[in-house]
This record gives C-alpha cells, sequence and structure tokens, in this order.
C-alpha cells in the first residue's frame, strides 16, 4: 500500500504530489531531498528514515518517488514508479521538468488512474486512453537548421485499412487461393456450481 507518491526535480522542488493515504508526515518531499542529498555517491533505491519507507526512481532529472509505512514489495514498488514515469512520457510526448509543470493536471490524472487508495491498476497506455479526459499540451517544438534541398519530405498516412481486400485471382498463377484472415472473438459469461 502506497502512502504517498511525488515527483521532485534535481533541485528538489515538488512538482507533484499525491497522498493516497493519511498515515504518513507532513513533509516527506523535504525528508527525502534532504536525506538524498546527504549520500556522497548514489543513494540505494530503497531506504528508511523513522518508519517511513521512500522507494525512488530517477528519469531525466526527476525523482519518482513512493512513500509508505507498510512492507511493500520493492520490486513491484519501482516497477509501478517506472510505468508511471513511462505513461507521462507516453502522453506528454517528452519526460522533462517543462512538460511536466505545463501537464501537471494531466499527471494528476494519470495517477488518479493508475493508483487507486494505494494500490496500483492499470497501467496500460491504451486502456487509461478511455479514462483520461485532458489533452496534453504540447511543447514550441525546436526548430533544427536545414540544409537547402536536403529538408525531408513528409510521407502521406497510408490508407490501407481504408481500402477494400481484393479478391481478385492472379491472372499467371492459375493455383493460387483466395483467402481471407479473420480474428473471431468471442465472450462468455459462465455461472459454474461446485460441481461443475
Amino acid at each position: 500500500m502506497i502512502s504517498q507518491v511525488f515527483i521532485l526535480t534535481s533541485r528538489g522542488d515538488t512538482i507533484v504530489s499525491r497522498n493516497y493515504r493519511p498515515d504518513v508526515v507532513r513533509g516527506t518531499p523535504e525528508i527525502f531531498f534532504r536525506k538524498l542529498k546527504s549520500w556522497s555517491t548514489e543513494p540505494p533505491p530503497v531506504f528508511s528514515i523513522e518508519d517511513i519507507h521512500f522507494l525512488h526512481i530517477k528519469r531525466n532529472g526527476l525523482y519518482f518517488v513512493c512513500t509508505t509505512k507498510f512492507n511493500v514489495s520493492p520490486a513491484m514498488t519501482l516497477e509501478l514508479l517506472q510505468r508511471v514515469s513511462g505513461l507521462i512520457k507516453d502522453y506528454c510526448g517528452v519526460l522533462s521538468e517543462e512538460s511536466m509543470r505545463v501537464n501537471f493536471v494531466l499527471v494528476y490524472e494519470l495517477l488518479d488512474e493508475i493508483i487507486d487508495f494505494g494500490y496500483g491498476q492499470n497501467t496500460a497506455t491504451e486502456a487509461l486512453r478511455a479514462h483520461i479526459y485532458k489533452d496534453p499540451v504540447s511543447l514550441a517544438p525546436v526548430e533544427k537548421p536545414t540544409l537547402r534541398g536536403m529538408e525531408r519530405k513528409k510521407s502521406k498516412p497510408s490508407s490501407a485499412p481504408n481500402k477494400p481486400i481484393s479478391l481478385r485471382r492472379r491472372v499467371h498463377d492459375q493455383d493460387a487461393k483466395n483467402e481471407i484472415y479473420l480474428d473471431l472473438l468471442e465472450r462468455l459469461t459462465v455461472l459454474f456450481d461446485k460441481n461443475g
């Protein structure tokens, strides 16, 4: 059970902070950052201070941190943080401090869908798309200088899904078969008793 999730910059500024349980003291981002800076080497991904367990990963200069007072699986929690960072990158386009500040409403919406009362839920990008209503704010793209005549031509999107399947037989190959492959999905709702 996760008590809190917060995202810090490398300077210690809190970008996002979400409390799921009221069992952790206030000011845990500051406690975490002070302890982080006290290490002379790279800090371990899991450590405890005063019965609060801190689990964190670092991605693109941002610290993704979970706190808990319970005995949770560190591998599962670190994987959840990894997926949170991946989802934020998928939805915002880039994982940076600036994109997180511009899209903080979207990040909170993602966190609310991913974690429910401290328990990790669905972390698939496509499955969450139906539940996320906030559109990402894209950052202004950086124009790269191009050489004259070396510009890339934009290709047109393929319309293959919209084209009908042609069932014409090839003239030169008389043994060819016309084949269509279908995926048939069937959903059953069944109720079994103890005798089967």
